[in-house]
């Protein structure tokens, strides 16, 4: 299931940051084409783009250890891999950057519908800082399931889903119109607690197969299910206090107004209004 956009929500600003987040996780993913070449849209690309992914990728080994990579041995001598910059940066770098076309276009994806809500709720500066500090922390729930691994963690999945976990605490009743892929192609709407539900559930599951075998697994599902809880826990306690985009308190529970923003018409009965 693959969200396309979301019905019933109107901004009261331009979603600034979010865009931004956009472009720039647009221009890293160019850079990474240029290095990578064709193959690595489809998750190949050789050994220049692997240089890349350990030198500002996160690899929670560099971490545990407390000693950066520098060096692959190969044959008589080795490969530079040393990152310009210390590893607790590379938890920053790595969510903006992906490893192959599906994997940055259904990120985005995801950050184009669900953002733009949670930056209209939070503020612009609120949500960089949110979606930055969601990241890290996605990034650190990764980390602490297996602080030895040394494949590099890469892409924008913890801080999205992070967005992702209060949007679902803020927004549970917007619907979302969902691309559904099984046996046929379908557009459907869904409640936006169901489809976040039912991912939450997926990448649970998925977490707890994957525990003692996280070498052999290419997807970071920790790092999913860390963003998604820090997320709620945002949305729990900035949802009290949230504002509508005229700049209304939405706890005051207006005429026709839910909890998620959606303004329902208003009600006429022989002429009169009767809501």
């Amino acid at each position: 299931m693959l969200p396309i956009s979301d019905a019933g929500r109107r901004h009261g600003s331009l979603p600034v940051v979010n865009l931004a987040l956009i472009g720039l996780n647009s221009l890293v993913f160019l850079y990474e084409i240029t290095i990578g070449g064709f193959g690595f849209l489809f998750g190949g690309g050789g050994l220049q783009i692997f240089v890349f992914f350990l030198q500002f990728g996160f690899i929670p080994a560099e971490l545990s250890s407390g000693r950066a990579f520098e060096l692959i041995p190969v044959g008589s001598g080795g490969i530079d891999i040393a990152s310009p910059i210390p590893t607790w940066g590379t938890m920053l770098t790595s969510m903006f950057i992906h490893g192959s076309l599906m994997h940055f276009i259904g990120n985005m994806l995801f950050l184009w519908v669900f953002g733009d809500n949670i930056e209209d709720t939070f503020g612009h500066i609120k949500y960089l800082l949110f979606y930055l500090v969601a990241g890290v922390l996605a990034t650190l729930s990764h980390y602490a399931i297996d602080p030895s691994s040394q494949t590099p963690l890469v892409g924008a999945s913890g801080a999205i889903s992070g967005v992702m976990g209060a949007y679902l605490l803020l927004y549970p009743h917007n619907r979302i119109r969902t691309l559904l892929i099984y046996i046929l192609i379908t557009v459907i709407e869904l409640r936006a607690v169901w489809l976040l539900v039912i991912w939450f559930a997926l990448q649970a599951i998925q977490g707890l197969l994957s525990i003692g075998v996280s070498h052999e697994v290419s997807t970071a599902f920790f790092a999913h299910i860390g963003g998604f809880v820090v997320g709620a826990i945002a949305g729990l306690a900035v949802r009290p206090f949230r504002r509508g985009p005229g700049g209304a308190s939405r706890t005051g529970g207006g005429r026709g107004r839910r909890d998620d923003g959606y303004q329902r018409p208003p009600q006429y009965w022989r002429g009169r209004r009767i809501d």
